[in-house]
């Protein structure tokens, strides 16, 4: 016997925050969604990441979830600072200041309070973010949630998909049909191997012993204004403890050395316990182990006909910048506008091949940035001074020095601009690109533009709106100067059926970067042309934008 079989428009497997992101993300679009998940509904998940960063928060905002989010986590009051100390318990080294939730949209204090956003960074553990991406998922309309149902088997029938999901509680099949089906299932993803996409890069760049506890009294323990992240720093133990709940629950990371090549290869009390700075009468409860193991590897290939994988089904690194989860979120962001765009209509079947063209190169780049910076952290763990911890002249010495050179290393990590706002996709066949380079960006930095391919720098309205919050569906043109005739592109996108909003920006200066009369934006905020008259083939310029142009260039060839 099976169970009533579905159709969809989508079919996205696994409820992570990358699922349920691409799936609250679509149905915003109209697109029916249906979500397949091994897990009972409401289990917790893992503790992974601990930090949503400012992209991520902007399109949360924009689907009215933004503010679910900043109500939860830590406490209001707790700073979101990372301090280095030769111990939890110990001296002091340096601190990167980072505003709790209650102060994040009004502090002008800390490396990352000047970013150009409405939508600050939070610090929010995945214990709290996923629960609350699920219950408002689960309850939109047009969303079908499979819990404990595993997608077995799928196969591709010209525009469609149809896939075999197990009811993992009854033993029964059901066949779920739809037009596209995304792999948000995870390293060990079936949705990749399914379609021959094999990852490729460095397997092991570090092993970290990782352990969740509870202990209650450990806060009270700990000297100074409490923080986020603490790093621990001396010669017996590296390691790093994130604040989760504020209160009593904390994760500890204990980075392993090169020849410790296994997670029994240490004692997790005794590291632990170097990592606080405890002694053998303090008492904690181990909730669960999370060990795991930081990779660089990226997938070959992000797409199979009406198959696509995103975030860590697509791509593994070590977790710095908090942008494994976040560059996932990032792919599904991406991929859901072109694929509401196809649903819709208005899309040709070209316009597809921007997701792998634009999301590889960009998962590359930042697969090197957190690798690159992996390998400066694993340095700096193995020079550790012996005398870090002494209580004369020369160890201070030693402390100031660690301190700076902590401070400089890491201030790009958890404040990383660049990764946020720099980022900028090339050689995209739905983005008319005009000759001039777009700026570099580092982790930490980077220069507002609005080269085609880049994020249109953000800025607030005459009427206080942000930006973003003004842009409509598949593009919106910003318009600098009202006495601009626009009327050929709007008439041309009208006979495109391409949804085009045209916002006239009116009361305010043009910020830095926006040197054109006209900047045409897609709805995941990056511009996709600029100039200061309309092209005259403005039809060219929609069939470039909605992914017909290449298809009949590829035709006529």
């Amino acid at each position: 016997m099976s169970l009533q079989d579905i159709e969809t428009d989508v079919l996205v497997v696994g409820a992570g925050p990358v699922g349920l992101t691409l799936a609250m993300d679509l149905q915003s679009r109209g697109v029916k969604v249906a979500i397949a998940e091994i897990r009972r509904y409401a289990e917790p998940p893992n503790v992974k990441c601990n930090h949503v960063s400012a992209r991520t928060m902007e399109r949360f905002r924009r689907l009215g979830v933004a503010h679910k989010l900043r109500a939860a986590g830590l406490p209001e009051d707790y700073p979101n600072d990372v301090v280095f100390r030769t111990s939890v318990c110990g001296t002091e080294l340096t601190r990167i200041p980072i505003p709790g939730r209650g102060e994040r949209y009004t502090s002008k204090e800390g490396p990352d309070t000047w970013w150009p956003t409405p939508e600050p960074p939070h610090r929010i553990n995945q214990l709290f973010l996923e629960p609350i991406l699920l219950q408002h998922t689960a309850a939109l309309p047009g969303v079908t949630l499979l819990n404990r149902t595993q997608v077995t088997a799928f196969t591709q029938q010209g525009d469609s998909v149809v896939a075999t999901a197990l009811d993992l509680e009854s033993g029964q099949e059901r066949r779920i049909r739809a037009r596209y089906l995304v792999g948000c299932d995870g390293g060990s993803s079936t949705v990749r191997k399914a379609i021959g996409a094999k990852l490729e890069g460095t397997p092991v760049i570090q092993r970290v012993q990782s352990t969740y506890i509870r202990a209650p009294k450990l806060r009270a323990m700990i000297p100074g204004k409490p923080a986020w992240s603490y790093y621990s720093v001396n010669p017996r133990r590296c390691g790093t403890v994130f604040a989760i709940d504020g209160h009593e629950t904390w994760l500890v990371h204990n980075h392993l050395n090169p020849d410790e090549p296994d997670f029994d290869a240490i004692d997790r009390d005794w590291s632990i316990r170097q990592i606080l700075g405890v002694g053998d009468d303090f008492q904690y409860e181990i909730i669960s182990k999370e060990d795991w193991v930081g990779r660089r590897l990226v997938a070959d290939r992000f797409r199979d006909r009406n198959v696509f994988i995103a975030g860590d089904a697509a791509h593994l690194w070590v977790p710095y910048a908090g942008y494994g989860m976040n560059a996932g979120i990032a792919d599904a962001l991406n991929l859901s506008w072109l694929l509401a765009a196809r649903v819709q209509g208005w899309g040709e079947e070209s316009i597809l091949d921007a997701y792998e063209a634009e999301r590889q190169p960009i998962t590359m780049q930042v697969s090197n940035f957190a690798m690159d910076h992996a390998a400066k952290m694993i340095k700096a763990r193995r020079a550790v001074p012996a005398n870090i911890e002494a209580q004369d002249a020369e160890g201070q010495r030693a402390r100031e020095e660690i301190g700076r050179e902590a401070y400089e290393l890491n201030v790009q990590q958890f404040c990383c601009a660049g990764l946020n706002f720099g980022y900028f996709y090339r050689g995209s066949p739905i983005i008319a690109d005009d000759g001039e380079e777009p700026p570099a960006y580092t982790m930490g930095g980077f220069t507002p533009s609005t080269v085609p391919g880049c994020r249109a720098p953000h800025f607030w309205l005459a009427d206080g709106r942000s930006l973003y919050d003004a842009f409509g569906a598949g593009y919106t043109l910003l318009r600098f100067d009202a006495g601009v005739d626009v009327q050929a592109l709007v008439g041309a996108a009208q006979s495109r059926g391409m949804p085009l909003t045209v916002v006239d920006v009116q009361g305010v200066a043009a910020p830095e970067g926006y040197r054109h009369q006209l900047v045409l934006c897609r709805d995941d905020q990056h511009v996709a042309w600029r100039g200061d008259t309309v092209p005259r083939d403005a039809v060219e310029l929609v069939d470039l934008l909605r992914g017909a142009r290449t298809q009949a260039l590829r035709m006529a060839a």
